[in-house]
């Protein structure tokens, strides 16, 4: 589990799939109930990423109290890496996030919602990146806000977007939902993974609305094909 400082905290169709977008069937955000999305599985994903071509100019930390060891890895139409993940509660104030549970709580986010909005950690599943500094700049990788996201942790798969930024030298964090569908404990406070998840980011990619986790899942299964096939 990271130890966020406050100041940390602030500071925070073919045609279609080949432009990396997919509009949603279906609008609103709906709160994932099973962690093996789509049909390819964890083990094939994880073992394309067995080595790492280090893209980032160093290395990051997991936590604030540890050492820089985590480097952003380059694949055909990809970039991946293994961390720890902490759990983000930012964006709009639900039962399970805000400043009462959550002792980092921001009422934003980097991306919002298609009625410009901020995102809603409790329901829909979204991963931090770190925000661009000398180690590596996401937007130059090909990553953008709603970029699909194929998150896998104890041989499940759940995808998510790319919905906030977080500190210039930490990686590894992502949403209450998130951290629920992949069964890590959700608490902002306590909870989290110490190790073992792998995140896969697919370049130039963009669900549409941001929101609709339908749309995550449906382009992010396409997407995790061809990155099977191409590497």
């Amino acid at each position: 589990m990271r130890i966020r400082t406050l100041t940390l905290a602030a500071a925070s169709g073919a045609a279609l799939l080949a432009a990396g977008v997919l509009p949603a069937s279906a609008s609103g955000t709906t709160t994932p109930t099973s962690a093996q999305e789509g049909s390819v599985g964890a083990a094939d994903l994880l073992a394309k990423v067995t080595s790492c071509s280090q893209i980032s100019s160093g290395k990051y930390k997991t936590d604030d109290e540890t050492s820089a060891t985590v480097p952003v890895c380059g694949k055909n139409g990809a970039v991946f890496w293994k961390a720890d993940m902490d759990v983000d509660c930012d964006g709009q104030r639900t039962s399970h996030c805000n400043e009462d549970t959550d002792p980092w709580y921001q009422d934003d986010t980097a991306f919002h919602q298609s009625d410009g909005k901020p995102l809603k950690a409790e329901s829909l599943p979204y991963v931090v990146v770190p925000s661009s500094s000398s180690i590596w700049n996401y937007s130059g990788a090909g990553i953008k806000g709603g970029g699909v996201v194929a998150v896998i942790y104890n041989n499940k798969v759940e995808y998510a977007v790319v919905g906030d930024t977080g500190p210039t030298k930490i990686i590894g964090e992502a949403s209450y939902a998130t951290a629920k569908a992949l069964g890590i404990d959700p608490d902002p406070a306590t909870g989290g993974a110490d190790s073992g998840v792998t995140y896969i980011l697919f370049k130039n990619s963009k669900a549409s609305p941001i929101e609709s986790h339908s749309a995550a899942v449906t382009l992010g299964d396409q997407l995790a094909k061809q990155f099977i096939q191409n590497n």
